[in-house]
């Protein structure tokens, strides 16, 4: 399908952990927990709230924080790093579908689509889902910039706005999907619109970071509504 010149141009960022690939971030975070307690205590709720989106250190210093371990930043995320590799080559993930659904109908409408997360490790998950006849999930994106080094994480909106000049859109015309706060906080922060997606009961979180409309699916949202987002001055 054509676009239609009628329809106003709209270039789509997607996050990829919580929004296009059921990770095992959340429970890599929460094994590499020494104590048995604390691992209690992490929850997905305090994970989407505090951890999701953020780079590593950062996530680790979020978790370490909240709950007094006696541990290192770095010790941590090198902990939960070894974790995630080992879950990842396990194939302890899967794509969402109605994310899936929803990248195919961009395609289709010649919207351009790229995929930003601060994740090294995204890309090694992207590439060993087949999405025929786009090849693999990798593949499927108009631009890729997961693991690309940027100069702060989220809230910080230096990913989405690189993603964006990847795709040769401007920042007021661009839509960010995200699950996390944070990253919907960069989304506007850039001067994006802002698609939350509420996978865990936590729309509430998502309106209050700033989300110009939230979804509990991507089967949700038409095209047409994705185009029109980023003429939505406030969040609704």
């Amino acid at each position: 399908m054509s676009q239609d010149r009628t329809d106003p141009p709209v270039a789509v960022i997607f996050d990829i952990d919580g929004v296009v690939i059921d990770s095992p971030h959340e429970r890599a975070w929460r094994e590499a927990l020494t104590s048995a307690a604390d691992q209690a205590r992490f929850t997905s709720a305090f994970y989407q709230a505090h951890v999701a989106g953020k780079p590593r250190l950062d996530g680790a210093q979020a978790i370490l924080a909240a709950f007094a371990a006696s541990d290192t930043p770095e010790a941590y995320a090198a902990r939960k790093q070894m974790g995630l590799q080992r879950l990842i080559a396990a194939g302890a993930f899967s794509a969402f579908q109605d994310a899936l659904r929803l990248l195919i109908r961009l395609r289709q409408a010649e919207v351009p689509i790229a995929a930003a997360s601060s994740s090294k490790n995204a890309n090694a998950m992207l590439e060993q889902i087949t999405v025929p006849p786009y090849g693999t999930l990798r593949t499927l994106f108009t631009a890729n910039l997961c693991g690309q080094d940027q100069r702060r994480g989220k809230p910080d909106p230096a990913i989405f706005l690189a993603a964006a000049a990847a795709l040769e859109q401007p920042p007021g015309t661009s839509v960010v999907v995200e699950d996390a706060p944070a990253g919907i906080q960069a989304a506007r922060a850039g001067g994006m619109a802002a698609l939350g997606v509420a996978r865990h009961n936590d729309a509430a979180g998502l309106w209050a970071a700033g989300a110009n409309r939230v979804v509990s699916s991507l089967d949700d949202i038409a095209v047409a509504a994705l185009r029109a987002l980023p003429s939505t001055k406030e969040p609704r």
